[in-house]
């Protein structure tokens, strides 16, 4: 079994972006790793070079800043580097430049890789997530936040990033996966203030217009994390490659509760999901094995 880890990046540096970490946190369950270099107005390249693996290959390449419909460059940059890892590997390993895996999963999802590896209609693995807010402390806990996503596809190439390339699909249908018993960690909304507003000013550009933009996005040097629903303390470890990022952390975070304002709605749908475990209309980009029927 070989496998191949993927992932695209752009500025790193201006905005801050945990990618060093990304890769290195996969780097031990991959054979190879292709990293598709967006041209940036910083030194993002050598930024990932001075990982020194010989593991890494990076392909550089230039984003079509024309495309400004939801999100799609980033799909298409997703499959530049899924198109060019070894054609023999066995499975591939996509993570985004703001993604880290804890090493505690590592050896459950090697285990997961080679139990489905001989069932060719299992498409790829689902990953639970923790997505942090505001600081290294506080997870999101509410239904804005995703649960779950594909982050290891078979090496198939009908198989293409889908929408804004937060999950995947195989001619256009959702693929087949299982699930495994491991959590990304995203860090995406855990920055200086300066880093994510700047941040958001710009990957607003690959969704929406320059008018929507300029009529929605908040004239600020700094981010206000203030605007957040639900949030749980993070009482377990980050992963071992994050911990010099986190001990450089400069910024303070507390959630304030009397201003975030709930809807009775919102209420009652996270009362029942923390009761259940089911998010009433969960939207799911995949389908679930069932070994019986489905392998």
């Amino acid at each position: 079994m070989k496998v191949s880890g993927f992932t695209i990046v752009r500025n790193a540096i201006k905005y801050d972006y945990p990618v060093v970490e990304s890769i290195r946190s996969i780097l031990p369950l991959c054979d190879e790793f292709v990293v598709a270099i967006g041209k940036s107005d910083d030194d993002t390249r050598n930024l990932v070079l001075s990982i020194g693996d010989p593991k890494i290959r990076i392909i550089d390449t230039t984003w079509d800043d024309s495309l400004r419909e939801g999100g799609k460059v980033l799909a298409l940059e997703t499959n530049k580097a899924f198109d060019a890892i070894s054609p023999d590997s066995t499975w591939a390993f996509y993570i985004q430049a703001d993604e880290v895996i804890h090493e505690k999963y590592l050896p459950e999802i090697r285990a997961a890789m080679e139990k489905w590896a001989s069932y060719p209609k299992v498409e790829g693995l689902l990953f639970s997530y923790s997505h942090f807010w505001g600081s290294y402390q506080y997870v999101g806990d509410s239904r804005k936040w995703y649960r779950r996503e594909v982050r290891v596809i078979r090496n198939d190439r009908q198989i293409r990033s889908f929408l804004d390339a937060q999950g995947f699909r195989k001619n256009g249908k959702k693929l087949l996966v299982a699930q495994v018993d491991a959590f990304v960690y995203h860090y995406g909304w855990v920055k200086p203030p300066q880093a994510q507003q700047a941040k958001l000013q710009t990957f607003h550009r690959y969704w929406h217009s320059d008018r929507w933009i300029e009529k929605s996005v908040p004239k600020s040097d700094t981010f206000d994390y203030s605007g957040i629903d639900f949030l749980s303390p993070f009482t377990a470890s980050h992963p071992r490659v994050m911990s010099e990022r986190i001990a450089r952390c400069n910024w303070e975070f507390t959630p304030d509760r009397l201003n975030n304002k709930h809807s009775l709605k919102s209420v009652f749908l996270h009362f029942i999901e923390k009761k259940t475990g089911w998010r009433v209309g969960e939207y799911r980009n995949y389908r679930i094995v069932r070994r019986n029927r489905d392998t």
